[in-house]
C-alpha cells in the first residue's frame, strides 16, 4: 500500500511547489507598485539558500519580468536594485540558472543600468554581473562587445570600494586573451587599479591583485609597464613583495608571488633579482609544504614550476631550499590515512581533487630537472618516483598524464637515466601505450620523450624497435600538427642511427618516397630540418670530418648495414643502391632546396647530402650529368658563408676523388670529371680557398687541389 502512495505523493508535494513558486511570480504582475517591491522582496528572502525555490521560478518566468521591472524607467531605485538582488541571487545557484540568465540577456540590462546615477543600484547590478561573469559557463566576450562599457567600468571604480571589489573581479575573470589585457591596458587599467593595491579594504586589495596578475601573465608590454609603476611613491614590485610576508593572509601571498613570478617570466625583472631569488621564490616554496590546503600547494607548485622553467640557476636554487624535492613526494600521499583534516567537507573535496595534486608535483618535478644532472638524479632515487611516473602515465586525467609524460621528458634529457632509471622500470612500455590513443597535446610531449629514448646510447631503443614502432612513426609525419611532425621524423632520425640495413630497409617503405619528398617541402622549417638529416643518415657512408661533425651532430652514419655482404663489399655500393632507385626525386628535393629562402642551416645540410652523393661510384654522375647543380655547387664554394662553402668545397673534393676501388676505369673516369670542374671554372675557385682565411676551408681547398696533382 505504501508503495502504491508514493507516486501520487511525490505529485502533491511537486504541485504545493511549483504553486508556492506561482503566486511569487504572479505578484510581480501586480498594479500596484508598493506590492511588486513586496514581491521582489519576499522573493528574495524565499529564493537564498534554495536551488530548487530558484530553479521553479526560473521556469516559471521569473527572469524576464525582473528584467523588465529592473529597465523601467518608471519603477522605483530601490525596487530595480531589489530586482537585481534576486536575479544576482538566481545566479547563485547552478550553471543552468546562469545559463538562463545569460539567454535572458541579463548582461546587456544590467550593463545598461550602470548609466544610472543612483550608487545602490549600480553595486546591484555589479554585484550581480560578478557572480554571473564568474561562471565558466558565462562567454566572458559578453563583456567587450560595446566599446564604451570597459572604459565606464573604469570610471565606476572610484564610486565605492563595493564598485571597487566587484569591478576588478569582472576583469580579473574576464581577461582570458591577449586581446582582452590590451584593451583593459588601453583603458588605463594599470593606473586605475594600483592605488586600489593600497585600499583600507583587504577584499579590494586581493581582487586589485588578483587583476594585476591576469593583465601580466604572458605579457611583456603589461609586465614592462607595471615595473615602473609607483603606488605611494613606493614601486609596484616592491608592493608585492610585502604583499608576499608570512604575516599577510595566504591567498595575498600566493596571488603576489604570481604578479612577480609573471613579471620576471615576460622579462620586467631579472631571474637573479633579489625579488625573485630572496623572496618569490621561497614564498612558492612555503606553498608546497603540507601545512598549506590541496588548491594552495597546487597553486605553488604549478607558479614554482613555470616560474623556473627556463633558468637553470632558479632550478638549483629551488631544489636545496626547504627539501623541496623530497617534499613533492608527499604529493602523492595525500590524503593519507592519518589526514589532519577534520572537516568531513574538506575531506571530501580533496579526496576529488588529489589527481591536482599529483599533476603539479610532476609539474614541477619536469621544471626542476630540465637542465641539471645532480637534479635529475636526486627526483628519481625520490621514493617510488619512477613507479609513480609510470602510474602516472596510465591516469584516467588527461592532465595527469600530460604532466607525468612531460617529467619522463625532462628526465629522458639524461643520459645517466636512460641507461639506468628508464631501463630498469621499461618506462618505454606504458609511454607506447600512450602513444596508441592520447590527445594531440600528449602525443606531442610522449613522441618528443620517444625521441630520447631512441637515442643510439639508450638500453631503450632495441625493444622499440622490436614493438613495430615504425609505422606508428610514419603516421605522425603525416599529422597535421607541426610539433607531430617534426616528433616523428626526429624519432625516425634518431632511429635510423647505426641501425642495420633491415630497419633501415623498414623506415624507407614505411615512409615512402612520395611523403618523403612532402617533408621536404614542409613549410615548417623544423620538420624540414629533421627530414634533411634523416636523408644524409641513409645517406652518408663514413663519418665527416672533425669541423663537419661538430657541426652536424654526429648525424652521419651509413646507409644499409653490411649484414649479409663481406667487408670488402664497396662503401659507395650503399649510396649507389639507394640512388639507383630514388636518385631523381633525391636530386629534385636538393635543388628545389637551394634555390628557396630557406636558412643557412638547412643548405648546409643539403649541401652535405650532396657531398654523400658524390661519394658514390655511379651515384656521383647524377651531379656531373646535372649542370644546374654544378652550377649551385660554385656558387656556395664563393658564398660568404663559410660554412657554405666548406660543404660544397665537400661535394667537389668527393667528385675528383681518384680512388674508386681498384677498378680500370677509375682513373679515366676521374680524369674525365676533373676536366669537366676544370672547364667550369672549379679549379680557380678552389685556388682561392687554399687562400682562405678559416683553416679548414683552406684545408680542405687544399686537399681537393691535391687530386689535380697526383
Amino acid at each position: 500500500m505504501a508503495c502504491l502512495l508514493e507516486a501520487p505523493l511525490r505529485i502533491s508535494v511537486l504541485s504545493e511547489v511549483t504553486a508556492t513558486s506561482r503566486h511569487y511570480v504572479d505578484r510581480l504582475f501586480d498594479p500596484d507598485p508598493q506590492k511588486v517591491l513586496q514581491g521582489v522582496i519576499d522573493m528574495k528572502n524565499a529564493v537564498i539558500g534554495n536551488n530548487k525555490q530558484k530553479a521553479n521560478l526560473i521556469v516559471l518566468g521569473a527572469v524576464p519580468r525582473l528584467l523588465y521591472l529592473l529597465q523601467q524607467g518608471s519603477s522605483s531605485s530601490e525596487l530595480r536594485a531589489e530586482c537585481a538582488v534576486v536575479l544576482g541571487s538566481l545566479a547563485m545557484g547552478t550553471e543552468n540558472n546562469i545559463k538562463s540568465l545569460v539567454d535572458c540577456h541579463i548582461i546587456p540590462a544590467l550593463l545598461q543600468g550602470l548609466l544610472c546615477p543612483d550608487l545602490i543600484f549600480i553595486e546591484a547590478c555589479l554585484r550581480c554581473l560578478r557572480t554571473v561573469f564568474i561562471s565558466p559557463v558565462t562567454p566572458v566576450q559578453l563583456l567587450y562587445t560595446d566599446p564604451t562599457v570597459i572604459p565606464h567600468l573604469m570610471s565606476l571604480l572610484s564610486r565605492s570600494q563595493r564598485t571597487q571589489e566587484y569591478i576588478t573581479q569582472i576583469f580579473s575573470h574576464c581577461c582570458k586573451t591577449p586581446e582582452h589585457q590590451t584593451v583593459l591596458f588601453n583603458h588605463g587599467a594599470i593606473q586605475n587599479i594600483a592605488p586600489l593595491l593600497i585600499s583600507p579594504s583587504y577584499k579590494v586589495r586581493m581582487q586589485a591583485l588578483k587583476c594585476f596578475s591576469v593583465l601580466a601573465y604572458e605579457n611583456t608590454q603589461v609586465s614592462m609597464t607595471l615595473v615602473n609603476v609607483l603606488v605611494d611613491e613606493e614601486l609596484l614590485s616592491q608592493v608585492f613583495v610585502r604583499m608576499m610576508q608570512r604575516d599577510q593572509p595566504i591567498d595575498m601571498q600566493l596571488t603576489a608571488a604570481k604578479c612577480l613570478t609573471y613579471m620576471c617570466r615576460a622579462g620586467a625583472i631579472r631571474t637573479d633579482d633579489s625579488c625573485i631569488v630572496l623572496k618569490t621564490l621561497p614564498c612558492l616554496v612555503r606553498m608546497c609544504s603540507k601545512e598549506r590546503l590541496l588548491e594552495e600547494r597546487v597553486e605553488g607548485a604549478e607558479t614554482l614550476a613555470y616560474l623556473m622553467e627556463p633558468d637553470v640557476e632558479l632550478q638549483r636554487i629551488a631544489s636545496v631550499t626547504d627539501h623541496l624535492v623530497a617534499m613533492l613526494a608527499d604529493y602523492f600521499k595525500y590524503p593519507s590515512s592519518v589526514s589532519a583534516i577534520t572537516d568531513i567537507k574538506r575531506l571530501d573535496h580533496d579526496l576529488k581533487h588529489a589527481h591536482e595534486l599529483r599533476q603539479a608535483a610532476f609539474k614541477l618535478y619536469a621544471s626542476l630537472g630540465s637542465n641539471d644532472e645532480d637534479i635529475r638524479k636526486k627526483i628519481t632515487e625520490t621514493e617510488n618516483m619512477m613507479d609513480r611516473i609510470v602510474s602516472g602515465l596510465s591516469e584516467s586525467s588527461v592532465k595527469v598524464r600530460l604532466a607525468a609524460v612531460r617529467c619522463l621528458h625532462s628526465l629522458s634529457r639524461s643520459v645517466q637515466q636512460l641507461r639506468t632509471s628508464f631501463h630498469d622500470h621499461a618506462v618505454w612500455k606504458p609511454l607506447m601505450k600512450l602513444l596508441q590513443n592520447a590527445p594531440d597535446e600528449v602525443l606531442v610531449m610522449a613522441s618528443s620523450t620517444l625521441c630520447n629514448l631512441l637515442l643510439e646510447f639508450s638500453p631503450s631503443k632495441e625493444p622499440i624497435l622490436e614493438s613495430g614502432v615504425i609505422e606508428l612513426l610514419c603516421s605522425l609525419t603525416q599529422s597535421d600538427s607541426p610539433a607531430l611532425r617534426v616528433n616523428g621524423i626526429w624519432a625516425l632520425m634518431n632511429m635510423a642511427f647505426q641501425a642495420d640495413q633491415k630497419v633501415k630497409g623498414e623506415i624507407v617503405r614505411a615512409l615512402g618516397t612520395e611523403q618523403l619528398f612532402r617533408l621536404l617541402s614542409d613549410p615548417d622549417s623544423n620538420v624540414l630540418m629533421k627530414t634533411l638529416g634523416l636523408l644524409r643518415n641513409l645517406l652518408s657512408t663514413r663519418p665527416p670530418v672533425p669541423v663537419l661533425l661538430k657541426l652536424l651532430h654526429s648525424l652521419l652514419v651509413e646507409l644499409i648495414d653490411q649484414m649479409e655482404h663481406s667487408a670488402a663489399v664497396p662503401s659507395s655500393w650503399h649510396i649507389d643502391q639507394v640512388m639507383s632507385s630514388h636518385g631523381k626525386q633525391i636530386m629534385q628535393a636538393v635543388t628545389l632546396i637551394l634555390e628557396g629562402e630557406h636558412s643557412i642551416e638547412v643548405k648546409e645540410q643539403t649541401l652535405c647530402i650532396l657531398a654523400n652523393i658524390a661519394d658514390g661510384n655511379t651515384a656521383k654522375e647524377l651531379i656531373m650529368t646535372n649542370d644546374d647543380i654544378l652550377q649551385k655547387i660554385k656558387y656556395y664554394m664563393a658564398h660568404s658563408n663559410v660554412k657554405l662553402q666548406l660543404a660544397a668545397t665537400f661535394c667537389i673534393s668527393n667528385l675528383i676523388w681518384n680512388e674508386e676501388d681498384g677498378e680500370a676505369n677509375a682513373m679515366t673516369g676521374s680524369q674525365e670529371r676533373q676536366d669537366k670542374l676544370r672547364e667550369l671554372g672549379f679549379v680557380d675557385i678552389l685556388h682561392k680557398l687554399t687562400q682562405a682565411s678559416d683553416p679548414n676551408l683552406c684545408d680542405r681547398a687544399k686537399t681537393a687541389m691535391q687530386q689535380y696533382l697526383a
